[in-house]
């Protein structure tokens, strides 16, 4: 006798020709998960077979064949009449009475009272190679016998979506060979809690040392579709491994504008309602169930042994959090050969801006679709710009060069669609298609960081492909010169070997812009416009300096997770007085200097009494990073030490602020900027793990020039005799003395026989600016082939 309907606690991987890939995967988890204490709720699948008994008593495979052959597969104009006459046909059919009474007895066993979800599951969905992901119709809150079986019809006419049908054109299956089973799962009362979408690796670059959560109120299906800006966290995997106290890198809340509920009504058993203003400015997730969830998300991985994207909920009655679906993540599963680089020209004032997906730039006419009866006036090569997307839209979708979103998040369908059909994507916005005009042109870029643009007119933009093919590692280690945390794990993905130099006051301007000190005093400030200021910032945090501490080692830890466990080498900040008067309160806590620039900076400010404080802020964060969120890959390193007195008492400073050179492996480097660090190399050696040459400031202090002043600026030569002398001391000092030297600068990149020059000297490292990587890399490999 042929078991129409299986419960998923007997269904195993190699039952995908029977139930599908969804169920096949659902049976799979309860199995191996439920022992680990993690929740997947249960029920049953309608098997494949029962698909194939209803298309077959309901005579529709040869109506259905010839529907589907009138299909013109080259323009598709007919796709949607031909979809509509086929789910027509099925929608037609009966189920037979074997598979009707299986049906029954199932759904007694889980008690007809319970809401269940019903959820298309076909033998060729959830595939490494093709996920076939939201092409297929679920159905949530489905109570009673009649609306089960209704909505089993449903999910049969779906198999024939127009979307599903383009989509099986696409990747070669055969419309009548792939059958579809339907999943019957418990509900989870998430319409009175949360749900999202986690991903067990980053899903912009790849990466696959953290897993990136979002999350919204209600359920989880307008998370899924991109119709609410979710809540966004990334955790670090090798921390949540471990249990170490703060595995969690950072965390943005998002609008969630709306959630989807339950209703009483039958016919429409979800609405989506909006959120109240409590729900929009509070996460839908707290800290210890993040953590629980992204430590299940790991186990899920290593039982299927590839990055996964998984759906979850919270019952908001018992506050139980599951998982409900699980799927291999298909996008990153081929790494590229080549490197594509954008970089726009000039400036601009953004149209409006959102999360960016992909790191393109594409200009073009706007197309504002509201539904898909916009369709017809859509033109290839158009940039399309919606509310949200859906997955009916994805034939649409395809004539884009980019997707613009008022909603959602980087598990959205706008994003995800974006990524495979390899195009970029601005989601979240807020307000694109109020500030966006039908037809206007514009330009799209997703290449500054993790912030998408929208700019008006057709702006100049340089595009290079470099193919990596041959690019080998190096002896001599090329690493990179970061500022902007937002570029890390796109710029992880490039030919490197960590990151040699991170600006931590790019940080501190951008993402803190508050002077340290002025969150040390803050009580003691009068009150003033820069109090209020401060007070706006930082309203959501009763300890002012708690705000500085989170936010440093937030930005911190994402460069450091994304180029884990290579090496990241952070410059403690290094701003003159000038610019630290540029911050938030630093008119208050910064003197008046005549040459900033050979005044109140660096190693001086570390232990002085106007600053000393404020450096602890900066200490205490990178202890965060390094020891409660498991970034050991973090050394640190100081500038501008003008004497080897004054570099013991910055590690006197530091040690009384918990950060002892040598505890847990801690490295500490020094800047070599100023002839006296050149000329009493090997006394600094004595103190410091290692060192790293910032050639513009030893240029400039060597040749007395001020490589700000146009006037002079031709002097400027790092080519100089006494330049490279200088550098070919203090290199031969370091490597004598055991210690590692590396040098931060562009030369090497500009200049073959600089690059040479340097290998030849033995130089352990050379960082570059990203858009110089490419070329400092060759230069080395030329030199390093003399």
């Amino acid at each position: 006798m042929t078991n129409y309907c299986i419960s998923f606690d007997k269904i195993r991987h190699t039952d995908l020709p029977r139930v599908g890939g969804k169920n096949a995967s659902l049976g799979e988890m309860i199995r191996k998960m439920t022992p680990l204490g993690i929740r997947v709720p249960g029920g049953f699948a309608v098997s494949a077979a029962a698909y194939r008994e209803y298309i077959q008593a309901s005579h529709l495979l040869e109506p259905l064949k010839e529907s589907l052959d009138s299909l013109d597969r080259k323009s598709l104009k007919n796709l949607a009449e031909v979809g509509s006459r086929c789910r027509k046909l099925v929608l037609s059919g009966e189920i037979p009475d074997a598979v009707q009474k299986e049906v029954e007895t199932c759904y007694r066993q889980m008690g007809e009272k319970k809401a269940v979800a019903v959820r298309s599951s076909a033998t060729a969905e959830d595939l490494p190679t093709a996920s076939f992901a939201g092409q297929h119709d679920s159905f949530l809150n489905i109570r009673g016998t009649a609306a089960l079986l209704d909505s089993i019809r449903n999910c049969y006419a779906s198999l024939f979506n127009d979307r599903a049908i383009k989509y099986r054109l696409d990747n070669g299956f055969d419309h009548l060979e792939v059958a579809l089973s339907v999943g019957v799962q418990y509900m989870v009362r998430s319409d009175k809690g949360s749900a999202g979408v986690a991903f067990t690796l980053d899903p912009e670059s790849g990466s696959g040392n953290v897993v990136y959560l979002t999350s919204a109120w209600g359920l989880g299906e307008l998370v899924v579709q991109g119709a609410v800006n979710p809540d966004e966290f990334y955790l670090f995997k090798p921390a949540l491994e471990k249990g170490l106290p703060a595995p969690l890198l950072e965390k943005k809340i998002g609008e969630k504008q709306h959630k989807m509920v339950y209703t009483k009504d039958p016919k429409n058993p979800v609405k989506r309602v909006p959120t109240s203003i409590r729900e929009k400015k509070e996460p839908s997730l707290n800290e210890p169930e993040v953590i629980q969830l992204a430590k299940w998300c790991l186990e899920i991985e290593k039982l299927y042994q590839c990055p996964m994207d998984i759906e979850w909920a919270k019952d908001g009655k018992t506050g139980e959090l599951s998982i409900v679906q699980a799927r291999p993540e298909t996008v990153h599963q081929q790494k590229a050969l080549t490197l594509k680089t954008y970089h726009l020209s000039g400036s601009a004032r953004p149209i409006c801006t959102g999360k960016a997906v992909g790191k393109a730039i594409a200009s073009g006419r706007v197309s504002i679709v509201k539904s898909l009866a916009d369709g017809p006036k859509v033109r290839a090569g158009d940039i399309i710009v919606a509310d949200s997307t859906n997955p009916d839209w994805n034939a649409l979708l395809r004539k884009a060069v980019c997707i613009v979103t008022n909603k959602g998040g980087r598990t959205s369908h706008a994003s995800i669609v974006a990524r495979e059909l390899g195009i970029h994507a601005v989601v979240g916005t807020g307000d694109a298609t109020e500030k966006i005009q039908d037809g206007q042109l514009v330009t799209v870029s997703c290449a500054e960081g993790d912030e998408g643009r929208v700019f008006e007119g057709k702006l100049d933009w340089e595009e290079k492909t470099v193919s990596l093919k041959g690019l080998r590692a190096t002896k001599t280690a090329a690493m990179l010169i970061l500022a902007d945390p937002g570029r890390a794990f796109q710029l992880s993905m490039y030919p490197q070997q960590g990151v040699g130099l991170l600006r931590m006051e790019f940080i501190i301007s951008t993402a803190i812009r508050i002077h340290p000190m002025a969150l040390v005093k803050y009580h003691e400030m009068v009150e003033s416009h820069e109090k209020k200021a401060i007070q706006a910032i930082t309203a959501d945090y009763a300890d002012k300096q708690q705000y500085f501490v989170e936010k440093l080692a937030t930005s911190v830890g994402m460069v450091a997770a994304a180029f884990y466990p290579k090496e990241v080498i952070v410059r403690m900040s290094d701003f003159k007085s000038n610019e630290y008067r540029e911050l938030i309160g630093g008119n208050h806590f910064e003197p008046d200097e005549e040459n900033p620039m050979l005044g109140f900076r660096g190693a001086s400010r570390y232990s002085h009494d106007l600053y000393r404080e404020g450096f602890g802020l900066e200490c205490k964060a990178m202890k965060r990073v390094r020891e409660e969120m498991g970034l050991d890959n973090v050394k640190l390193m100081i500038p501008f030490c003008r004497t080897v007195e004054e570099g013991i008492r910055v590690l006197e400073c530091m040690e009384s602020f918990g950060l002892r050179r040598g505890k847990n492996g801690l490295e500490i480097y020094m800047m070599v900027e100023i002839p006296s660090n050149v000329i009493l190399a090997e006394s600094f050696a004595d103190i410091f793990d290692g060192f790293s040459i910032g050639s513009n400031d030893l240029t400039q202090l060597v040749l007395g020039v001020d490589r700000d002043s146009a006037l002079v600026s031709g002097l400027f030569d790092e080519n100089n005799p006494a330049v490279k002398e200088m550098l070919t001391q203090v290199i031969r000092a370091i490597k004598k003395k055991g210690k590692k030297i590396g040098l931060c600068g562009q030369a090497p990149s500009d200049y073959p026989e600089f690059a040479s020059f340097l290998v030849g000297l033995g130089i352990d490292s050379i960082s570059f600016n990203a858009d110089a990587l490419l070329a400092g890399i060759k230069n080395i490999q030329k030199a390093e082939k003399k």
